[in-house]
This record gives C-alpha cells, sequence and structure tokens, in this order.
C-alpha cells in the first residue's frame, strides 16, 4: 500500500514539475514573439526591408482599418520605404495590453497599440487594436499576416 502511494505522489510531483517547465518554456516563447512582433513594427517604421523581408514572407496578407486594398509583403515593403523615405520617424510604440493564444506552430497575439510619428516636424499619435499571425516554419518564426483598426 505505502509503494502505491508513493507511486502517485512521485506521478504528481512529476506532473507538477512539467507543468511549470511548459510554463516557464511558453513564457519564453511568448517574449521572444514580443520581441519579434516589435521587431517587425520598428523595421516598417524605420524602412528597414531587409528586416521586414526575412520577417514578412512572400503569403503575407494585411488589412488595416479604412483600407480597401489588402497589402502583400511587396506593398508592406513599398509603403515602409515611401514613410522612411518621406523623413517619416517613430517616436513611440506602446503595447498596452497583448493576450497571446498557441495553437501548434501558429501563433495570435492580440494587442492594443498606440504609437506617434513625426513627418515633417508634425507628430500625429494613433492608437488602436492589431491581430497579429505569426507561423513557425524552416526553423524560425515569421509574421504572415495581420489586421490593424485605429480608435484615434
Amino acid at each position: 500500500m505505502n509503494a502505491k502511494k508513493n507511486k502517485v505522489i512521485i506521478a504528481i510531483i512529476g506532473w507538477v514539475v512539467l507543468g511549470t517547465v511548459n510554463l516557464f518554456a511558453q513564457k519564453e516563447n511568448d517574449e521572444q514573439l514580443l520581441r519579434l512582433r516589435e521587431a517587425v513594427w520598428r523595421a516598417w517604421f524605420a524602412g528597414d526591408t531587409k528586416t521586414l523581408e526575412q520577417l514578412v514572407p512572400p503569403e503575407t496578407i494585411v488589412m488595416s482599418g479604412g483600407e480597401e486594398q489588402w497589402k502583400h509583403q511587396a506593398d508592406v515593403l513599398r509603403t515602409a520605404t515611401e514613410f522612411h523615405a518621406k523623413g517619416g520617424k517613430l517616436v513611440r510604440l506602446e503595447f498596452p495590453r497583448t493576450e497571446v493564444q498557441h495553437f501548434g506552430h501558429v501563433v495570435i497575439v492580440w494587442s492594443s497599440y498606440a504609437l506617434e510619428t513625426e513627418l515633417d516636424g508634425k507628430r500625429s499619435p494613433d492608437s488602436g487594436r492589431v491581430t497579429e499571425i505569426f507561423v513557425w516554419q524552416h526553423g524560425r518564426w515569421t509574421n504572415p499576416g495581420w489586421h490593424t483598426d485605429s480608435t484615434k
């Protein structure tokens, strides 16, 4: 009887330890994804098309509130280049609320955002919500799609 109780206790301890390890690994993974997400945003505002080409794959689809046309990778690269060429700068970028959902090799990041840009000496605030998709493929995370809506 004692041996049976010991096995149950050991099994419970093992289950708790594995659960803790899995939560720690997921939290680390989430932090990595959120750094990657911020890198995509900052690369766009900086006109860093080299970074964007690595993180935003050709099959990307982007939907933005107030814009009829959907964008793809080429459009993302073009608009980033145009913003930067006009002298546009990112002054502030924040994600006040973020929730992350895991579905195997796909992660959906739900966030609110607040940012401020500067163009021709004029600062413009913007805020809204964003839903971003991340996919683990070829040994790395990519960001093949997102939808934003502005709440200015």
